[in-house]
């Protein structure tokens, strides 16, 4: 318990360091900015897993799956590489949102680090509820496994260009509840009115990117405990790629164009694991090959993306 009082503490001190001291002003944030963060978080992650190690070799954590450090290392790699590679697709819902809003970009810092501050306390409580049913219900992962696989289906089949956050239900509910104004006022969620309380857009957006992340949990928590049910190595990995992706968001929301077959490599992680689930109980996949699978999966996408020039447009290519 102690060592989850002291990993909760040290993300509450990172975010108030965050959003009090280096961030105390709002500013835009700037490519090289963006970039030393996410430099920064990826670093801290990555050499987790030798704190992670040191947990599990020392006998400091509860271990009711019986992983040696060795193996508990690996599935922390694996599963934080497999949220790292599901927040991109968040990225790009986060920037739809914003476009949608008219957030400025000064203000973005201040509505994600809320979004990531809710995130983190949602996610919290989907993964006790999931680790929960795993350890109660071993069918259950079956049920996991067939929701992953059409989850990629869908992924696969939809256009995610077509999403319009002013459209969905929730927010057309959310207007009727609360009452909303397309003004802003400075870095204020709210504002009052004759008397009324009213919500800007910074609040709106901030409602939408909340809800938004539940529903991407709903596929990245399954996703992680096909990778192991122990609840400090799920939550650990889960919430240091969260804290990274807001300063991810500003180094990829402006290529995200860019990236055009990650996409693909999300389907095929979201499938691979999806498989893993279900067959579970019959066939046993070695961590180093799922770590090597996952890294492949996102690793090609980012490649080919890279090196494949997109297709001009059949005007373009015959103008003389």
């Amino acid at each position: 318990m102690i060592i989850w009082i002291v990993f909760i503490a040290a993300i509450l001190l990172f975010l108030a360091l965050d959003l009090g001291v280096f961030n105390k002003e709002a500013h835009e944030i700037k490519t090289k900015e963006a970039a030393i963060w996410t430099t920064l978080w990826v670093g801290i992650a990555v050499s987790f897993s030798g704190v992670i190690y040191w947990l599990f070799s020392g006998g400091f954590l509860e271990n009711p799956t019986g992983l040696t450090p060795e193996t508990a290392v690996l599935k922390y790699i694996t599963g934080y590489l497999i949220e790292l590679s599901l927040s991109i697709d968040n990225v790009f819902v986060i920037a739809v949102i914003f476009t949608a809003f008219k957030i400025p970009k000064l203000y973005q810092h201040r509505v994600l680090f809320w979004g990531i501050l809710g995130a983190i306390i949602f996610r919290a409580l989907m993964i006790v509820f999931g680790v929960a049913l795993i350890n109660k219900f071993d069918w259950i992962v079956y049920v996991f496994g067939v929701f992953l696989i059409y989850t990629a289906y869908k992924m696969l089949k939809s256009d995610a260009s077509d999403f319009n956050p002013k459209d969905s239900f929730i927010f057309k509910k959310t207007r009727k509840i609360l009452p909303f104004t397309a003004f802003f006022n400075g870095d204020r969620f709210f504002i009052r009115r004759m008397g009324k309380r009213i919500a800007t857009p910074l609040f709106m957006a901030l409602v939408m990117i909340e809800l938004t992340d539940i529903l991407f949990a709903l596929d990245s928590i399954p996703a992680i405990l096909a990778i192991t049910a122990d609840p400090f190595i799920v939550f650990s990995s889960n919430i240091l790629a969260i804290l990274g992706l807001r300063s991810m968001y500003f180094l990829v929301s402006q290529m995200l164009d860019k990236f055009r077959f990650i996409n693909y490599s999300l389907v095929a992680i979201l499938s691979f694991v999806g498989l893993k689930m279900i067959f579970a109980h019959h066939i046993e996949i070695p961590e180093w090959l799922s770590l090597a699978v996952i890294a492949c999966a996102l690793g090609s996408g980012i490649i080919a993306s890279l090196l494949i020039p997109p297709k001009e447009p059949l005007q373009e290519a015959f103008k003389l």
